[in-house]
């Protein structure tokens, strides 16, 4: 799919160690509670907003929320941003979406939304600034680590994105 910035050094394998957020929950079940949240949006009203509130309430939980230093709080809103082109993509192109999932991690937050669409997001390229729509996935693709779509044993697809936190 995308990686637009290199890895550090530093930076474990590819996947960056984080679990699905299905693993994740099975995670919280056997002693790792607090890690990951999941909601439905599945046949809910106003459901890019609720995903951002619902992003926004778990930040405040983990204590990434109220933002200590000016890089903490742009995290915060490339977070919240991208919590919303993918629920919004979902909507446009998807049927809609199923679930929202984020799964933190010490320095990563990997967000997934389901959708029963079967279509692959990817960036309009060439990326046209000037135009209306179509800037969703370059937004998620410059703001991620990386991100990339897998398909769900059901129909439909998951489309995750990982962002960095500062230490």
């Amino acid at each position: 799919m995308s990686t637009t910035r290199p890895f550090a050094p530093d930076d474990r394998e590819r996947d960056h160690g984080v679990p699905s957020c299905t693993a994740a929950l099975e995670d919280e079940v056997t002693g790792m509670p607090g890690h990951s949240r999941r909601i439905t949006l599945a046949d809910a009203a106003g459901v890019v907003p609720l995903a951002r509130d619902f992003t926004r309430q778990a930040m405040y939980d983990w204590g990434w929320l109220p933002s200590t230093t000016d890089d903490r709080r742009a995290c915060a809103e490339d977070i919240l941003l991208v919590v919303s082109e993918l629920v919004t993509n979902a909507c446009l192109h998807g049927g809609g979406p199923d679930d929202l999932c984020l799964h933190r991690a010490p320095k990563l937050l990997r967000v997934e939304v389901s959708d029963g669409g079967s279509g692959e997001p990817t960036p309009r390229t060439p990326h046209q600034a000037g135009r209306p729509g179509g800037h969703g996935m370059f937004i998620v693709q410059r703001l991620c680590l990386d991100w990339g779509v897998v398909p769900r044993d059901s129909a439909g697809k998951t489309v995750w994105a990982e962002l960095a936190w500062p230490a």
